[in-house]
């Protein structure tokens, strides 16, 4: 099975304990995305084995994560994104199910192509609302002090995390997406991988760029949310903007099913 070769490669690799990353979380980086098969993620850590140590906590390498997305009644988020704003933010609760933990988080993306992330332990209120602590830690950071946020949008996936040896730099390879709507209907995406580089600066050198060229995978801008949003809802503007990451998608589907069959 899949998941077998993939826990076979991951147990050959060196261990980092969480409280050993340091600077290595990067709350201030540049983010580089790509998508592909996740046929394809056996192959591509085993040549990653030597360039990069593997995130460990208490003997788990593959973690959960539980999403909460926020926005306003008219997706102000979701439309800054599509429309290709280049300062732009992102709200959610996002529980890490291997600690415990939840965090209220939230992401902006500079004019400057650099994401810089801030973050509070809470947990939501009841029905995954903001409540005051919420308020006054997202009005320290966004301009616009009179925002109304609800959740929007649930998602989850499993995140291996590999922190490059010699290069500052994280590598995370999230898969097994699923979608939830707030009625509770589902939409899952098992054959995607979604590898991204979170580094301080241009990637020169950086050993993951360079398997994923010769992979012939290429960089390309993904949102979860708003993928999951334009997916989720069926009114929400703008969809066909999204229409290019859809046939991605439907392109890494195909090959995912050629794939099996050989």
């Amino acid at each position: 099975m899949l998941s077998n070769k993939i826990i076979e490669v991951l147990d050959t690799f060196r261990p980092v304990e969480l409280d050993d990353i340091g600077n290595s979380r990067l709350m201030n980086r540049i983010d580089t995305k790509y998508l592909t098969s996740v046929k394809k993620v056996p192959e591509l850590m085993t040549r990653m084995n030597g360039d990069y140590r593997i995130l460990d906590i208490n003997n788990n390498r593959i973690f959960s994560y539980y999403t909460t997305y926020l926005d306003t009644d008219d997706f102000m988020f979701y439309n800054q994104h599509v429309t290709g704003m280049l300062s732009r933010n992102k709200v959610r609760y996002r529980k890490y199910e291997t600690t415990g933990l939840t965090f209220l988080e939230i992401k902006h993306k500079t004019n400057k192509n650099r994401t810089i992330k801030w973050r509070i332990e809470h947990n939501p209120a009841p029905g995954n609302e903001c409540d005051r602590i919420a308020y006054e830690f997202i009005n320290e950071y966004l301009p616009h002090k009179t925002l109304r946020l609800k959740p929007v949008l649930i998602s989850s996936f499993n995140r291996i995390t590999l922190l490059g040896s010699e290069i500052n730099e994280r590598i995370t390879i999230d898969r097994d997406l699923t979608y939830f709507d707030l009625d509770g209907n589902m939409k899952s995406f098992p054959y995607i991988a979604i590898i991204e580089n979170k580094r301080e600066r241009i990637a020169n050198g950086s050993p993951i760029v360079k398997i994923l060229k010769d992979n012939h995978i290429h960089a390309t801008g993904f949102s979860k949310y708003c993928f999951g949003t334009a997916l989720m809802h069926k009114n929400i503007p703008r969809k066909n903007m999204l229409k290019p990451k859809f046939l991605l998608i439907n392109k890494i589907e195909n090959e995912y099913n050629r794939l099996s069959d050989t």
